[in-house]
């Protein structure tokens, strides 16, 4: 059986160009979505919001700093290194400060806002007050709880008074006699005194 094939030879030059052109469309195509796919359009969505944020600043000293002591938020106590002192000793004198409020507070625990009292009966014998040199203001902040002491000194066992700074100041009496010390800081006053003996 014989096969009837098409004929073999130049076609018309019509026939060349519709291919030509079918093949650059399809070329042209392709192009077109690989642009697309790399460069692929973003329409009307809006921009990307920028997620990056600014750290908040931080918090000034002002902002931290606790509030001032209030009288009822502090509590003091007298303090001596002995309870008794033989001839030749003299008594070391300091103070606790205690914050008995429930939030952190801060006061001025400077030697200007501190006085050391140290009486016998109901006479006033000395006062850390009356010669004092130098005093210094320092604030601290007290923690619920926590107590602060003052660093101690010597008391030397004499009278004080504004006119005796400078001169001899005359020595207490001895020989098993009771003292008291009381302490303050500021308008702040130990609600208990200290006891000691002198010998």
């Amino acid at each position: 059986m014989s096969t009837i094939r098409n004929p073999v030879g130049p076609q018309p030059p019509a026939v060349y160009w519709k291919r030509r052109a079918i093949v650059l469309i399809g070329l042209v195509a392709v192009i077109v979505i690989i642009l697309l796919i790399v460069f692929r359009p973003q329409g009307n969505d809006p921009k990307p919001t920028n997620t990056s944020t600014t750290p908040p600043a931080s918090s000034t000293t002002d902002d931290d700093k606790a509030a001032a002591c209030t009288p009822e938020q502090v509590s003091l106590a007298a303090v001596t290194d002995k309870g008794g002192y033989n001839a030749g000793e003299d008594p070391m004198v300091s103070m606790t400060i205690t914050n008995i409020g429930a939030a952190p507070c801060t006061i001025d625990a400077g030697t200007g806002a501190q006085e050391y009292i140290i009486a016998s009966g109901s006479e006033q014998y000395w006062s850390s007050r009356d010669c004092q040199a130098d005093p210094t203001e320092t604030e601290v902040t007290l923690e619920p709880g926590v107590p602060k002491s003052t660093n101690p000194f010597a008391w030397d066992r004499t009278r004080s008074s504004t006119d005796t700074c400078t001169g001899d100041r005359p020595a207490v009496s001895a020989g098993g006699a009771s003292y008291h010390l009381t302490v303050k800081l500021g308008d702040i006053t130990s609600e208990a005194t200290k006891q000691f003996l002198l010998y």
